[in-house]
């Protein structure tokens, strides 16, 4: 008997031949699982007079709570540390003590399996000076399990960590350039290690704010070159988006995949001179460039044939409507006249003038004759105006006329409520 042992025999655990054993339930316990004890009382030497004691042991150890009225002690979790001699004994109110052999438990493990490797925050991208966390897992592992974590394929080990639990965290405050690479890592619960698969780290960088350069084959830029717009932002995690603006409005867009910069061709024309900028974007914040004024040389024959069609189009709109406002007024002024010598209704002797064209070497075959149709209706005159063309064309052609392009015309004017002569007709035309 060992020296633990005679020390506890002393406090009243004393032998009397009363036959005892030990079972425990499961007999092979799993590690994290539970097992019972129960203290069978199997011969008794004698009838029992009194209650019984039993008291539970592991190699020399009382276990709790010590001595109890009941035959069973359950322990809620076992773990490999637990394995050992266990034994039962017993006693009277007198003091009779009886002791069972001893059982060897030995606890099962279960080796870890299913290790992974995970990133906060997930799919491994993450901007430049925040926090980076590696949670390693394991699907399946009893007792203490060691944790380890690596970079690169050639295992660079970060951290080690033993604690009970299926998981364990390891964190990088504080992310560098230099964090992105492959990392994994390690379980062991004495079993022999078990390795996750690689994950890859990518610590993205926000863009810088981009230069703009504008190209072109000669300065100044003049209308009909093809100008290159450079926009590049010297820092960035690629992909970048590139945008070209002028003035604020979106030119067109360009993306680097690779990182650097981006292009865009713009031919120019007379209305392209004004402020241009760029925007660079790759998801972690735009960042626009400074502007670029360019100014748009347009050619002196250009100049000529802008600035005639410019004056052109200010003089039509300006005097178009003046001149058509003159021309109805005289008009209505000269209709409105009414003369003492002809009676209402009554159509005026028409005197036909002879018809002659500018530049013409022969005098004119054709003329002009004026007839009234004498249709009377209420108020209203009508008259009949025929113009017969030169049976030979003449050597220089004629200037335009009001009417171009006919051979025979037939001129109604409805007159309301006046008399028209033929000196009327002649100066409204």
């Amino acid at each position: 008997m060992s020296k633990r042992e005679n020390q506890v025999a002393g406090k009243g655990c004393l032998m009397d031949g009363r036959a005892l054993l030990l079972t425990a339930t499961p007999s092979r316990p799993v590690e994290g699982g539970s097992v019972t004890l129960t203290c069978n009382v199997l011969v008794p030497s004698r009838r029992l007079d009194s209650p019984l004691q039993f008291c539970f042991f592991r190699d020399s150890q009382a276990l709790w709570p010590g001595w109890s009225s009941s035959p069973e002690l359950q322990l809620p979790k076992v773990w490999r540390e637990d394995s050992g001699s266990y034994w039962c004994e017993s006693k009277t109110m007198a003091a009779r003590v009886t002791r069972s052999p001893r059982v060897q438990i030995q606890v099962q493990g279960v080796p870890v399996c299913n290790v992974s490797l995970e990133t906060q925050p997930p799919g491994g991208q993450v901007q430049k000076g925040e926090r980076l966390a590696l949670i390693c897992m394991v699907a399946r592992g009893t007792g203490d399990i060691t944790f380890l974590w690596y970079k690169g394929a050639l295992g660079l080990n970060l951290e080690t960590k033993t604690q009970r639990s299926l998981a364990a965290k390891f964190e990088i405050p504080a992310v560098r350039d230099s964090d992105t690479d492959k990392y994994y890592c390690a379980a062991d619960n004495g079993y022999g290690p078990s390795l996750s698969e690689l994950v890859s780290v990518t610590v993205r960088i926000p863009v810088s704010r981009p230069v703009l350069t504008i190209r072109g084959p000669g300065a100044p830029a003049e209308v009909g070159d093809v100008v290159e717009l450079r926009c590049e932002a010297q820092r960035g995690s690629p992909p970048i988006l590139y945008r070209f603006y002028r003035e604020n409005v979106t030119l067109g867009r360009s993306s680097a995949h690779a990182g650097g910069g981006a292009s865009f061709n713009l031919s120019l024309t007379a209305e392209h001179s004004g402020n241009y900028s760029c925007e660079a974007d790759n998801g972690l914040g735009a960042r626009r460039s400074k502007a670029v004024p360019l100014n748009v040389t347009v050619p002196t024959e250009d100049r000529k044939e802008l600035l005639a069609s410019g004056i052109l189009e200010g003089m039509l709109g300006v005097l178009g409507p003046v001149i058509l406002a003159l021309f109805c007024c005289g008009l209505r002024k000269r209709l409105g006249r009414r003369p003492s010598g002809n009676p209402r209704g009554s159509p005026p002797s028409p005197v036909p003038p002879a018809s002659s064209y500018v530049n013409s070497p022969a005098p004119l075959q054709g003329q002009s004759v004026y007839e009234n149709a004498n249709v009377v209706r209420g108020d209203e005159v009508y008259s009949l105006v025929y113009h017969t063309q030169q049976e030979r064309p003449p050597a220089v052609p004629p200037p335009r006329t009001r009417v171009e392009d006919q051979d025979t015309s037939a001129i109604y004017f409805r007159l309301k409520k006046a008399n028209v002569t033929d000196e009327d007709y002649d100066d409204a035309m």
